[in-house]
């Protein structure tokens, strides 16, 4: 799956001065991770038709009140000038005063946490809010833990702040032991991830407030990114590590719109952060956004505000998606057909399934793209390097409806049951 190369064209001698002033960009961005996505799509636009179980999005919009939110303050602003100053012109670094609050309601009324010593940041999206907290904890040479399967998108924040990812093999659910045995005294924190991404487990309690502890007893950041904590459809339930008692100091947590409201594209996620952190992240924030866009803080505070049932029928529809996907891979038979599940996929939208292949993830994904018409991730992306005759591929149920996602299995089974050894 390399990056797509431009079209042969023929050679144009360049004087050797000149070749060697061509701006360009710095050597050090040679080292961060491609992404993937734009890979997987690339391949995709070669074959039409192609059904995707690559990307991690949700089926569902926004609820209704986002809309309404967002015409009525069109209208005011139309109407009056003021209002219209209120959208128009910057806003506070960290955001506004009224979605600041409805986030804290959110986080302390839903979620439990102990927001004592912490403050909130609203950022475009939760890895915006990953991606400036790298650079506001990491010198050049820092470390940070991220155990594998990692999220990639955070291995490249790491890299560009010019940070070292450490990715210790800790298991599934991260044995807090190993994630001991790889700190160092560079290392800046350790980051958790659940419900996760890319395996759909939900860590237990009792393991997250030990990664929590372990970070407290060796003077480091506990980053939770929790972008997925409505998706929770096993007996395990989410908890928050930013929930134990004075937890606040030294935990982030990282929460998104993106995926439980379905707003992708709007770019909305939201920070706890301890208050140590604010000065210099307000200097990342006015960087790079200088304030959240202010309309769209509207959609936000309409979002969580919205009634829970909108959101739990939405969840009920996905987790018959996820039993779908249980039996089909369950029901499957067939010559040639060797894959197993890596762990039961009780949270978020996502599954990793562990294939017989004498390839790379990477080559199969490209395989069942363009010969049998559907997307998948390769381990590879997530820390997960084939082996022993075995490639691992990450399955996202959450975009397509039943009976595309039907059509979408069906393929999967179908190439993997053809594939060449």
């Amino acid at each position: 799956m390399a990056p797509a190369s431009a079209p042969n064209q023929p050679m144009q001698p360049q004087p050797e001065a000149e070749q060697s002033h061509r701006p360009q960009a710095a050597a050090r961005l040679d080292a961060v991770l491609t992404p993937v996505i734009p890979l997987v799509g690339q391949l995709m636009a070669r074959r039409p038709g192609c059904l995707s179980l690559a990307q991690g999005m949700v089926g569902w919009g926004p609820p209704p009140a986002v809309h309404q939110a967002l015409q009525q303050a069109l209208d005011a602003a139309a109407a009056d000038p003021e209002q219209a100053a209120g959208l128009d012109r910057y806003g506070p670094v960290v955001g506004d005063p009224a979605l600041l609050a409805a986030i804290g309601t959110e986080l302390e009324g839903r979620w439990g946490l102990d927001l004592e010593g912490s403050s909130l940041l609203v950022t475009a999206g939760s890895n915006m809010a990953f991606n400036a907290l790298a650079q506001v904890i990491c010198d050049p040479g820092d470390e940070v833990i991220l155990p594998a399967p990692y999220y990639f998108n955070h291995v490249m924040a790491v890299q560009l702040a010019g940070g070292i990812p450490i990715t210790p093999a800790a298991g599934l659910i991260p044995d807090p032991e190993r994630l001991a045995a790889a700190i160092t005294r560079r290392t800046r924190a350790i980051v958790t991830i659940s419900p996760n991404n890319p395996s759909g487990v939900v860590l237990p309690r009792s393991v997250l407030a030990a990664i929590n502890a372990l970070c407290a007893r060796h003077g480091l950041f506990h980053i939770s990114d929790e972008a997925y904590a409505v998706f929770v459809h096993g007996d395990e339930p989410h908890w928050s590590p930013g929930s134990a008692p004075g937890a606040g100091a030294h935990t982030i947590t990282l929460q998104s719109l993106s995926k439980s409201h379905g707003m992708a594209g709007w770019r909305l996620g939201y920070a706890a952060v301890p208050t140590s952190l604010m000065a210099a992240l307000a200097k990342v924030q006015d960087t790079i956004l200088i304030c959240p866009p202010r309309l769209m803080q509207r959609a936000a505070i309409a979002a969580l505000g919205s009634a829970p049932t909108w959101l739990e029928e939405r969840l009920t529809t996905l987790r018959q998606h996820r039993r779908q996907l249980l039996e089909a891979l369950q029901n499957a038979r067939g010559p040639g057909l060797a894959a197993h599940l890596l762990a039961e996929p009780d949270g978020a939208f996502y599954a990793l399934l562990a294939v017989e292949t004498d390839g790379s993830g990477e080559a199969l994904v490209e395989r069942l793209i363009l010969e049998h018409g559907v997307a998948a991730l390769p381990g590879e992306s997530f820390g997960l390097a084939a082996e022993a005759g075995t490639a691992v591929l990450r399955l996202s149920y959450g975009l397509l409806d039943a009976p595309t996602l039907a059509e979408a299995l069906g393929r999967l089974l179908a190439g993997l049951g053809s594939r060449g050894r």
